[in-house]
This record gives C-alpha cells, structure tokens and sequence, in this order.
C-alpha cells in the first residue's frame, strides 16, 4: 500500500505538470484523500462533508451503497468545489484508475476556478456546512430532534426553487437600495443644473421608486424567509442555511453536461501523455470508453459533453472556407476556442450553440414520448427539435418553474403561487404534498395555479383539505 501511495504521489506531480504547463489548465490547489468505501458514498450522498444530518442523506447513502456492494454502480471520485478544492479517492481503486480520476478531477477544478456560473461560489463551503450542521444540532437539542426534522422536510420540499441568478439581481437592489426595502432617489446638490428634460426624467423615477410595485418572485425559499409571518428566529436561521447551501449548487446543476464533458476530454488527453506500460493503455482505454461511452435508457453528460467538446475543437482548428470569410475564423483556433466556451457558457448555451445536426446524427439522439399510456415511442429525429427538447429538460434544472405572485392574497396573508406552465403538467399528488409543506412555513392558506388538461385551475390548501377552482 504505501509503494502505490509513493507512486501515486509521483503521478500524481507529473499529471499536474502535464495539465497546467503543457495544456494550459489553471486549477486551485487539490488537496485528494484515499478513503474507503463507506467514507465515499457518505460524502457522495450528503454532496458535502460534515454536513447536517436528514434522513433523506440516509436514504441516498443506504442506495447507492447497497448498489455498490452488489457491483451495479461504483463512484470512482468526489471532488468539492472549494479553493483549495479536495478531491476523494476509492481505496480499492486500481493504480491506474486512481491515476485517471486525478486527471478527471484537475479538469473540474479547472472548471470551477474559471466558469462564469461558479465566479460567486461560495468557496469555504465545506467550512459553512460544518458550522451549519452544528448550529442544526444545537436547535434540535433546544427543540428536539423530531421538530427539527420535520421542519427540514418542509424546507428541503422546495429546495430547488431558488433564483440562479440571486446574487446578480441582489446585488443590483443592494446598490439601488436606501431605506428598508424601497428604492430612494436622493436629491443632489446641483440638481438646480440639470435641464428640465432631466429633472421631469429623475422625477418620473423618484415616483416609480416609491411605488410598491410587486414583481413575482422566483426564489420560494428566500420568500418565505424573508416574509413567512409565522416563522420563528431559529427556523428563519435555518431557512437561510439551507439557501445558502442550494446557492453553492446551482453552478454545478447548471453546467453538469459541460463540467463533465470538460473533465473528461482532459483525463482522455493527459492520459496520453503519460508513460504507461502497454497493460495500462488497455486498461486506460476500457474505463475510458466506460466514462464516455452511450447508456441505454438516459443521456450520458460524460459522453455528449466530450463528443461536442471535441467537434468544437476540430471545427475551430479547421475551418472551412465560407466559416473563413463569414466569420473571420483561421486555422488552429480549436483550443482557444474551447477554453472560451468553458468559461461562459452553461448546459443550455453549450447544447444550443454547439450542438450541431451532425453531431446529433452521428450521436443518434432522438425525442420519445408515451404514445397512449402504453409505451414508450420515438417521436422525433429532426436535429432542431432534439437540440431544443434536451435545452427544454436543462431549463431551471428540469424543475417546474413556481414562482410568488401574491404574499397577501385575499388581503388575508395567503399565500398565491403560479406555476409557469410550459407543457408538462405537475404530478398533483406531488403538488399536494408540496402545497402542505409550504402551508407549515407560511401559516395561511397557499394557493397554486397551474394548467390541467390545458386548462387554467388554482388549487388550494387550507391547513385541513385541498380544494380546486
């Protein structure tokens, strides 16, 4: 064991050297960690280390162990985005498979580092989740663990619906921002200067800035927080943990297909230029094809990401002549080319720029839908409408956009919530349970319209029985 270590260690200072000097990879500093298998899938199914504790981690561990135990899955690695970022190793990961997952880890610390998507990442996260879960425990000792828990089922209910672009629009209130939550527009001292074109302009502003105009509300959670009139300190306090958290995820949920493909087209690519005997190759090029290789029953990120990844760099290496003149391309662009697209793009800008008809032919995607609730049928094979499905899936994360509309509806503090209805329908048992979740954080009646059957129906939850109008 310690002989793999010490070679290990030595791959690992020469796959580094290969990455950053001779391609160009920029990552933080990776701290990586040999554990053994029941270390790997608590980190994997809590997403953090030290972080608090819900039966839903449980759940997750309890899974995706038992299908490690039964040799139906395996996790190679688990990297945090964190600077320094730490990365884990499978202890009975062979040499070589622990050799690649360092190159596939140092593409995605590459990733974090530099997309546009995690430039507000929270990157002492792993610092946070630790003092949160010990602010978790201190509560369910002062309120009991059941109390704590079921208000972390509540909560945890409408996780995902955050505003991905929280700080973006924060930010821009903050600056705007004077008294409490309205917007001031303070009179300066040469105001007398302007002309009347300007001073008619800033009083026509000044008004709309004082006007309480309510704009709907993406970000349930931090709704709810910030106006639950229920709510108590301790559970505010908890609210706000839990968002914090989802923050940190949203880069990773939004760039999965391009995080993945680029770690990948990396590990492919140091691998080979590492000394390895002609028993390692093999080896190499067996997990290899097993990362990026196609699934029966559901997209592959790892393999769409590094299939398009590479046409993007063959096509900006060899341009043709109209792309020449029409676009001012020139030979040899490809890496730079693909080094942009890893640092603004997300899954959607990265499949509707770059994913091209004969990409989606030579990858065989197609739409397939269920055809009179008997089975399942393709339905289309057209490049465009494939292209825009898959962007379809990716948008708000393949989560059902709700959004507040209403905190005092009725004049009575009830809760209305809309569902953005874009063509899936919402599970209405789901939905239902959702509606008495939210019912425990806000404490009056919530309201949801949606559209069934295309028609338009609010359903509503009272505290005692759902209704519909």
């Amino acid at each position: 064991m310690d002989r793999e270590v010490r070679e290990l260690e030595n791959a690992l200072a020469q796959i580094w050297d290969i990455a950053t000097n001779k391609f160009g990879l920029d990552p933080f500093p990776t701290r990586f960690e040999i554990v053994p298998a029941t270390v790997m899938y608590e980190i994997g199914s809590y997403a953090l280390p030290g972080r608090y504790s819900h039966w839903t981690f449980g759940k997750a561990y309890h899974k995706m162990k038992t299908m490690y135990d039964f040799g139906l899955s395996k996790i190679y690695e688990v990297v945090i985005n964190a600077n320094p970022s730490y990365a884990f190793l499978l202890e009975n990961n062979s040499l070589l498979q622990n050799k690649l997952v360092i190159a596939h880890v140092l593409g995605h610390v590459d990733f974090f580092k530099h997309n546009a998507y995690f430039s507000q990442t929270n990157r002492r996260m792993v610092d946070d989740a630790a003092t949160h879960a010990r602010r978790i425990n201190e509560y369910e000792f002062k309120f009991g663990r059941k109390v704590v828990e079921e208000f972390l089922d509540a909560v945890l209910s409408i996780e995902e619906h955050i505003d991905p672009n929280f700080f973006i629009r924060k930010n821009r209130e903050r600056k705007l921002r004077g008294d409490g939550d309205r917007v001031l527009v303070k009179p300066g001292p040469y105001d007398d200067l302007a002309t009347e074109q300007e001073q008619q302009a800033r009083a026509r502003a000044a008004a709309e800035a004082q006007a309480d105009v309510i704009e709907p509300e993406k970000d349930l959670v931090w709704f709810i927080m910030q106006h639950s009139p229920i709510l108590q300190p301790w559970q505010r306090d908890v609210m706000s943990m839990i968002h914090d958290e989802m923050l940190y995820f949203v880069p990773q949920m939004q760039t999965k297909v391009l995080n993945e493909g680029w770690a990948s087209f990396w590990h492919s690519r140091i691998m080979r230029e590492l000394d390895l005997p002609d028993e390692d190759h093999l080896e190499f090029a067996e997990l290899h094809a097993g990362v990026v290789s196609p699934h029966r029953n559901q997209l592959n990120p790892y393999y769409l990401g590094y299939k398009i990844f590479e046409d993007i760099e063959r096509r900006w290496d060899n341009p043709t002549k109209e792309e020449q003149l029409r676009y001012g391309r020139q030979s040899g662009e490809g890496r730079a080319k693909i080094f942009e697209v890893r640092e603004l793009d997300n899954d959607v800008s990265f499949l509707r720029n770059y994913l091209t008809e004969d990409l989606c032919e030579e990858l065989d995607l197609f739409v397939y839908e269920l055809v009179d609730e008997e089975e399942w049928t393709i339905t289309e094979k057209r490049w465009e409408r494939v292209r825009d499905q898959l962007v379809a899936n990716m948008t708000n994360f393949g989560f059902p956009y709700i959004e507040v509309v209403d905190g005092d509806y009725n004049r009575n503090r009830e809760l209305f919530l809309r569902h953005r209805y874009e063509g899936a329908e919402l599970e209405q048992r789901y939905a239902h349970k959702v509606l008495e979740y939210v019912y425990k954080l806000w404490g009056r009646p919530v309201h949801l319209e949606t559209k069934v059957e295309d028609e338009t129906v609010t359903w509503r939850f009272d505290g005692e029985e759902h209704s519909q109008s």
